[in-house]
């Protein structure tokens, strides 16, 4: 194992003893799956966190959902739960699993279910049940959306350091901006194929989960599932790879759906184009298409720059590429390709 694997272990191993010691107590945050009428995949998160005193649990909640969660900085400062068994509860089965060195449970258990959403009760030992949405796709849906999140559904400017940190740190999702359009078309996307699963997949931490669920709902984004990723070391590196994140949860869908073919949203400030390109090469019957927003020249300032692998890629019949500013000239365009 690396050593700055090693070296965050010994850390969350020394947290977790003392928030242990000091009455802290575990607590699964619980995140949007999806599956097929066969399997579904669970996404959760166990942490340990400060008990509510019975003054604020007796508080009545926001009507907004505001209090749900944990929010801001404090997302990133819980402990995680290292290695615990969590109990998956759905259609009547129970299934045990283990959280990974960072407590989170990313895994696949067999069941059978009809289409549509469904809920997985999920805890472990110590802690209070909570619910996952489970979105199951029916066998005969052949579309998808997959969209990236930063500079695509919401105008971040995420590369720019102090802004990036005050956004993420210290901001709700209230202060995010949305992206002019986006959540129209994606919704026009989702409505063109019912059924069809939405997936957001984004190299941000598991971490402002929450606060992104928060946000795509009051935008009134089509629900889906988030992929997200876990900060820090790997076994042999000293920090994640954003772009194979997003590589290897592609490569996931295309094997999981073999009928599906997947319309994948993205921006030009980052490496979006490069990741569909070679995805479209390596599954080519998997894209029915791809859209790529193209950022201001502001924006394109604040991110460093376009992408270098920007090179305004047409596609096929089979699998056109489409380019725009926002999301209305985006769904134009597909409009035209006969996907809208």
């Amino acid at each position: 194992m690396h050593r700055a694997a090693r070296i965050e272990d010994w850390l969350h191993d020394h947290r977790e003893h003392s928030a242990r010691r000091r009455g802290y107590q575990p607590t699964v945050i619980p995140y949007t799956g999806y599956g097929s009428t066969a399997w579904v995949r669970i996404l959760c998160r166990v942490l340990l966190t400060k008990p509510e005193k019975p003054a604020k649990r007796q508080k009545r909640p926001r009507a907004d959902g505001r209090d749900a969660g944990i929010r801001g900085w404090r997302s990133f400062t819980s402990v995680p739960v290292n290695d615990v068994t969590v109990t998956i509860e759905i259609d009547g089965q129970t299934h045990r699993v283990q959280a990974d060195r960072g407590g989170v449970v990313d895994t696949v258990v067999p069941v059978s279910l009809p289409a549509g959403w469904h809920v997985a009760r999920l805890h472990t030992e110590f802690s209070n049940v909570v619910e996952a949405p489970i979105f199951i796709v029916a066998p005969t849906v052949a579309l998808g959306i997959v969209s990236d999140v930063d500079d695509t559904v919401m105008v971040t400017t995420l590369p720019r350091p102090l802004l990036a940190a005050w956004n993420t740190f210290v901001l709700d999702e209230h202060a995010r901006v949305p992206t002019p359009g986006m959540a129209v078309f994606l919704e026009r996307l989702a409505s063109f194929t019912p059924g069809a699963p939405v997936i957001y997949l984004s190299t941000g931490a598991w971490n402002v989960a929450p606060t992104l669920s928060r946000f795509l709902s009051r935008n009134l984004y089509p629900a889906g599932a988030l992929l997200l990723t876990d900060w820090g070391p790997t076994h042999d590196r000293w920090f994640r790879s954003g772009s194979a994140h997003k590589r290897e949860n592609l490569r996931r869908l295309a094997e999981q759906f073999p009928q599906m073919r997947w319309i994948l949203i993205g921006d030009d400030g980052q490496h979006d184009e490069a990741i569909y390109s070679d995805f479209q090469r390596d599954y080519p019957g998997s894209v029915a298409a791809v859209a790529i927003r193209q950022l201001s020249p502001s924006e394109a300032v604040l991110a460093g720059g376009r992408s270098r692998d920007a090179v305004l890629i047409e596609g096929g019949p089979e699998g056109p590429w489409v380019y725009g500013p926002d999301g209305s000239s985006l769904s134009n365009q597909l409009a035209e390709h006969g996907l809208l």
